[in-house]
């Protein structure tokens, strides 16, 4: 099932998506279906005809994984970590598909991440990876946009990876996935400069899912970025980034400076 947050103009409203590519609509349900079950109001607009946002804010944090292909981890120049590395990311950071990400001032180096989100259905504490099905909503596409000049100038990624505009997330939650191995790509301008799959991670879903409930309670909402394969590089203003994840669909923003 995949589970879309879009505007008519009016109140954000959640919907399913449904039909082939270029046949789609949104069936409209009542309330956030994170929270109740799906109940359709009757309601229905071609996917054309409607916005798509963020298919969920977050309530509570947005947890990245740095470093968790090994490919990557060593185009930057070391090696994969023994444990999964976490940081944290706050929700304003989140903007949906073809919502602008805005280079920040100050910074010269902004490079683009195509990964995998998990979007996280329930509470859920020290739950063990067997378990992690339980407590997994479904799965997003996420570019986990970093400032690289602040990422080595602070120490710690707070900055670089959290400011407004850098995490956006869609088009749609995807319920009914299987993760194991799915291909990660992205464009830039239209030419392929990632082109990964998740079986390729070092640590899988389940094992994150695992690992961060370890440390924070995870609540309905929150999100997990479970890492980038190689081929980051740098962006400039006014050009266009796309993050394809198989069996989810592709993520679309440009690129401003204000």
């Amino acid at each position: 099932m995949r589970i879309a947050r879009y505007t008519t103009g009016e109140d954000p409203s959640y919907g399913v998506v449904e039909g082939d590519p270029g046949q789609e609509v949104v069936a409209q349900v009542q309330g956030d279906p994170l929270y109740q079950p799906i109940v359709f109001t009757g309601e229905r607009v071609p996917l054309e005809q409607v916005r798509l946002l963020a298919p969920v804010i977050p309530r509570s944090k947005v947890i990245g994984i740095g470093r968790n292909y090994a490919d990557h981890a060593r185009e930057m120049g070391g090696e994969p970590p023994a444990r999964p590395m976490m940081f944290l990311v706050p929700n304003t950071a989140v903007v949906g598909p073809g919502d602008p990400i805005v280079l920040p001032a100050g910074s010269s180096e902004v490079s683009y991440e195509a990964e995998l989100a998990v979007v996280i259905g329930r509470i859920a504490k020290d739950v063990p990876p067997e378990r992690v099905p339980e407590v997994v909503y479904g799965y997003t596409c996420a570019n986990d946009v970093t400032a690289r000049d602040w990422q080595r100038d602070d120490g710690q990624w707070a900055r670089a990876k959290g400011f407004d505009t850098s995490k956006p997330l869609g088009p749609w939650i995807v319920t009914d996935l299987d993760v194991a191995d799915l291909a990660v790509r992205s464009t830039l301008d239209g030419e392929t400069r990632q082109d990964g799959t998740t079986a390729d991670m070092v640590f899988d879903v389940p094992t994150l899912v695992s690992y961060a409930s370890a440390a924070f309670t995870l609540l309905p909402g929150d999100v997990i970025l479970t890492g980038t394969p190689a081929g980051v590089g740098l962006v400039e203003a006014g050009q266009r980034v796309e993050v394809e994840v198989e069996g989810i669909g592709t993520l679309t923003n440009t690129f401003v400076r204000r």
